[in-house]
C-alpha cells in the first residue's frame, strides 16, 4: 500500500462513522424514568453520602475501580516528535483502545497544554480523584522522570509512564530468557544502550534490578559514549556514566554481550556485530526500522539472539505485552502505586510464560506447528489468550506482598476466571484470523469482481498481503471500479465470457462433461455453463489454478450453491454439506450450525453437523464446547424435533467421546453457566464456558444468527461451508466490505488447512 494510500485510509477511519476512535457506553438500565431517578437525581444522593462516610466506597459505587487516564501534553510523540496536546489525541485515544482490548479497563484520555512540569502535575493532581491510575504517555525527557516521581510521590494510585517503564519491562522478560538460552550469567554480561532517553534510563536501571552491575552497562546518546568526563548531562545519564575511556559505539560495542537499541536506525553495522562476544543478544528496537535489519543481523551472526519492535519478524518487543496487564493487576487489588517488585513481577511473568507450552490457536494465528521456548521465541506473542490471567496475578501478588495493595484476593483461582472472562475478543478474534491468513497467502477467486465491495475487500486483501486475488467480472467494469478507488495492481482479471479464456474454457468444460455427462448434461451445455462465472471459478479450484473461491454476493445461496456442489463435490468421508457462522460477541466467538443448508436433518445428520462444525472450531485453534439445542431440557420432550437430538447426542457420546457436548438443552441453560449448575449439575457442560451451538433445523438456527447479528450488533462470519472437497465459501447477500475481507481470511485459512 503505498504512502497516499495509508493516509487517505487513515483519515476516512479516523473520521467515518463518527470522528474518533472511543465513545463512553451505559453500564445500567436508563429505559425508565425509574431508572433515571436512580441514575441521577433523587437517588443519586445515596451512594454520594456512602462515599462521604467512607471515601473507599467510591470504588463501590462508581466507575474509578477501573478507569485509567491515558495523560500527555504532546511534547515526545513516538516517531512524530512535539506536535502538541491536540495532534497527540488520536494518539492517546488508539492507547485508550488497547487498554479496554486487551484488558477490559476503561480510559478518558487527556491531553494538557503545558510545557512546564509543575503546571502539568498540578493539573494531573486536580483531576486524579476521578481515576483509579495514570498512564503518563509521550512526555519528552527529562521532564518526564520528574513528572512520574513527583506524581508517584504524591498520589495514592498507580503512576506509570509507559514510555519509561513499558519497554523496559518487555526487554528485560527478553533479557532473561536469552542470557539463559546462551549459557550466560547476567551478572556477568556486558550490556551496550544505544539511546538515552526515558526508555533507555528505565531499560538501564531494571537490567540493574535483574542482577546486571552498574560497571557493565555502557550507555550512548547522539555525541556518543556516556562518560564520567561529559559536562551539562542530566542526573539520569549521569547515573549511567563510564570510567571508562571510550571513542563512540564502535569502541563501546567491541566484546559486549548485549546490544539494546533505543535509538535511530541502521546504526549497528556489519563490523560491530562482528565485534560482539560470542552469542550476542541483540534488541534493535527502533521502530519501524530498527538499529540494524533482521534477516542482515541473523545472516551475519548465525549465533545472534535477535529481537526488534516489529511483528513481522520473531521475538517482538511490543509494550502491549505489559501495560494493559500491570494496571488491570494494580486496579484489582486497588494497589496505591506500581513499585520495583511489581514491576520485577510482571518481567518474570512474562519470561515464564514463554517457557509454557504454546495453545494451538497461538500456534496456529501464527502458523507455526509448534512454537517453543528458544532463540525465536523468547518473549511471548501479543495475541497470546494468557496474558490477561498470568500477569495481573504476577502483578496483583507483588502488590499484596510489598504492602501497596488496598484489598486482598480470597481465591486467585476465582480471580483467574473473572480475567479469563474479561475479554470476549471480537476484534481479537478477527486479528488472529488475518494474522494467520497473512502467513500463507493463497490465491482466492473474487467471482463478483465487477461489484464495488467485492473490489474493495479484493484491494484490501491484496495490499495486507492477506490473499493473492484473482478478480473474475465484466474486465471494463473492474477497471473503471479500480480507477475509482485507486487500484492499481497487476492482479489478474478474468472473464469467463471473453475470447481470450476460449482455451480455458475448453479445458474445463472437458473436465466438466467427462464427470457430468452420465447426469444428463450434453458437450454443447458443459461449454455453455462454463460461461458463467461460478463455474469457470469452481473449474479453476478444482483443477489447481486457484486454492480457493468467494461468491454469492449478489446472487441467492441456493443458486450459487449448486454449481459448487455439482463441480466440487464432498470431501472424503462426508456425505452432508453444512454450514456455519461465527458469531463475535462479547462472551468470545460462537459457532452456530447449520444456518443455511439443511431444513430439518435427522439425527445422524445432526450428528454429522455437529463433527464437521467441532473440526472448524479445532481449525481456528480452539476446542469446542457444544450445546445441541433444543426447545425443551435432556429428555422433558418425547416430540420428534426434541427426540432427534436425544438421539444425535447419545450417538455421539458413544463413537465420539472425546467431544464435550450435551443435550438436548435450551439455549439459556447452554449459556448461563450459574443456571445450568443449579438446575441440571449432572450435564457434561457445567462449569464449562459453551461456544458451539448445534440447532435442530435451518429455521432456528438462521433466525438466531441474524437476530444475534442485528440486534446485538454482533460480527458474523460466514456461512462457512463445511464438508466441502475445496475451499470456497458463499457470501451473504450484499455482505460488508469488512465481512468479505473476513470471509476471505477464512478461505485462505481453509485453503491452508486442506492443502496440508
Amino acid at each position: 500500500m503505498n504512502k497516499q494510500t495509508i493516509r487517505r485510509e487513515a483519515l476516512v477511519y479516523h473520521a467515518k462513522p463518527i470522528p474518533g476512535k472511543i465513545k463512553i457506553v451505559p453500564t445500567k438500565n436508563y429505559r425508565t424514568q425509574r431508572d433515571l431517578s436512580l441514575a441521577y437525581s433523587p437517588g443519586v444522593a445515596s451512594p454520594c453520602l456512602e462515599i462521604e462516610k467512607d471515601i473507599n466506597n467510591v470504588y463501590k459505587y462508581s466507575n474509578k475501580g477501573n478507569l485509567v487516564a491515558v495523560i500527555t501534553n504532546g511534547t515526545a510523540v513516538l516517531g512524530l516528535g512535539n506536535i502538541g496536546p491536540h495532534a497527540s489525541k488520536p494518539v492517546m485515544e488508539g492507547k485508550a483502545l488497547l487498554f479496554k482490548i486487551f484488558a477490559d479497563i476503561d480510559v478518558y484520555d487527556i491531553e494538557i497544554d503545558s510545557k512546564d512540569p509543575d503546571e502539568f502535575i498540578r493539573t494531573v493532581k486536580a483531576i486524579a480523584p476521578t481515576f483509579g491510575g495514570i498512564n503518563l504517555e509521550d512526555i519528552k525527557a527529562p521532564e518526564a522522570f520528574y513528572i512520574e516521581k513527583k506524581l508517584k510521590d504524591e498520589l495514592n494510585i498507580p503512576v506509570m509512564h509507559d514510555d519509561q517503564h513499558g519497554t523496559a519491562i518487555i526487554s528485560a522478560a527478553a533479557l532473561i530468557n536469552a542470557v539463559e538460552l546462551v549459557n550466560k550469567k547476567i551478572e556477568k554480561i556486558k550490556i551496550v544502550i544505544s539511546g538515552a532517553g526515558a526508555a533507555a534510563v528505565s531499560c538501564g536501571r531494571l537490567y540493574k534490578s535483574l542482577g546486571v552491575k552498574s560497571e557493565n552497562i555502557i550507555m550512548t546518546d547522539s555525541k556518543g559514549v556516556i562518560d564520567i568526563h561529559r559536562k551539562n548531562i542530566s542526573s539520569e545519564k549521569t547515573e549511567f556514566a563510564t570510567k571508562k575511556k571510550l571513542k563512540g559505539l564502535e569502541d563501546a560495542i567491541n566484546g559486549a554481550d548485549v546490544f539494546i537499541g533505543l535509538s535511530k536506525p541502521n546504526i549497528l553495522n556489519r563490523k560491530m556485530l562482528l565485534s560482539m562476544a560470542k552469542s550476542p543478544i541483540v534488541f534493535a528496537l527502533a521502530n519501524p526500522d530498527p538499529e540494524i535489519n533482521y534477516d542482515l543481523a541473523c545472516s551475519i551472526r548465525k549465533d545472534i539472539i535477535m529481537a526488534t519492535g516489529r511483528s513481522d519478524n520473531p521475538n517482538q518487543v511490543n509494550n502491549v505485552l505489559g501495560f494493559p496487564f500491570i494496571f488491570r493487576g494494580a486496579l484489582d487489588v486497588r494497589a496505591s502505586k506500581i513499585n520495583e517488585e511489581m514491576k520485577l513481577a510482571a518481567v518474570k511473568a512474562i519470561a515464564e510464560l514463554a517457557k509454557k507450552p504454546v495453545p494451538e490457536q497461538v500456534n496456529i494465528a501464527y502458523k507455526k506447528r509448534r512454537l517453543s521456548y528458544g532463540k525465536d521465541y523468547i518473549i511471548p506473542k501479543p495475541f497470546d489468550p494468557r496474558l490477561i490471567e498470568e500477569i495481573p496475578i504476577a502483578v496483583a501478588k507483588a502488590a499484596i506482598l510489598s504492602g501497596v495493595a488496598g484489598i486482598k484476593v480470597d481465591d486467585w483461582e476465582k480471580y483467574r476466571l473473572k480475567l479469563s472472562e474479561r475479554i470476549g475478543g471480537s476484534q481479537k478474534t478477527i486479528r488472529l484470523i488475518h494474522d494467520r491468513a497473512k502467513q500463507d497467502p493463497k490465491k482466492i477467486i473474487f467471482a463478483e469482481a465487477d461489484q464495488l465491495n467485492v473490489l474493495r475487500a479484493a484491494q484490501i486483501a491484496a495490499e495486507e498481503k492477506i490473499a493473492k486475488p484473482i478478480l473474475l467480472g465484466n474486465k471494463d467494469i473492474i477497471l473503471e471500479l479500480m480507477n475509482s478507488i485507486d487500484f492499481v495492481s497487476d492482479i489478474p482479471i478474468l472473464d469467463p465470457k471473453d475470447d481470450d479464456q476460449r482455451k480455458n474454457r475448453e479445458k474445463y468444460s472437458k473436465i466438466f462433461w467427462d464427470e457430468q455427462k452420465r447426469k444428463g448434461i450434453s458437450e454443447y451445455e458443459s461449454i455453455s455453463r462454463l460461461k458463467e462465472r461460478n463455474y469457470f471459478g469452481a473449474m479453476m479450484v478444482k483443477s489447481g489454478d486457484a486454492d480457493g473461491m468467494l461468491t454469492g454476493y449478489s446472487r441467492s445461496y441456493p443458486s450459487v450453491v449448486k454449481p459448487i456442489i455439482d463441480i466440487i463435490g464432498k470431501a472424503k468421508g462426508v456425505s452432508r454439506i453444512a454450514a456455519c457462522n461465527i458469531m463475535l460477541t462479547e462472551r468470545g466467538p460462537i459457532f452456530l450450525s447449520d444456518t443455511s443448508l439443511n431444513i430439518d436433518p435427522d439425527s445422524k445428520e445432526l450428528a454429522i453437523i455437529a463433527k464437521m462444525t467441532s473440526d472448524l472450531v479445532e481449525m481456528f485453534g480452539l476446542k469446542s464446547i457444544m450445546a445441541m439445542l433444543s426447545f425443551s431440557n435432556f429428555g422433558s420432550s418425547r416430540f420428534s424435533q426434541a427426540e432427534k437430538v436425544s438421539k444425535a447426542v447419545k450417538y455421539l457420546h458413544k463413537v465420539l467421546p472425546n467431544l464435550v457436548l450435551d443435550g438436548p438443552i435450551q439455549s439459556d441453560f447452554a449459556l448461563n453457566s450459574d443456571m445450568l449448575k443449579e438446575r441440571f449439575p449432572f450435564s457434561t457442560l457445567v462449569n464449562k464456558k459453551v461456544n458451539t451451538l448445534i440447532f435442530p433445523n435451518l429455521d432456528s438456527a438462521n433466525i438466531t444468527y441474524k437476530l444475534m447479528k442485528e440486534l446485538n450488533n454482533n460480527l458474523s462470519i460466514g456461512p462457512i461451508l463445511l464438508g466441502l472437497n475445496e475451499p470456497i465459501h458463499v457470501l451473504q447477500l450484499g455482505a460488508s466490505v469488512e465481512e468479505i475481507l473476513n470471509m476471505t481470511a477464512v478461505a485462505v485459512i481453509d485453503a491452508q488447512q486442506k492443502k496440508e
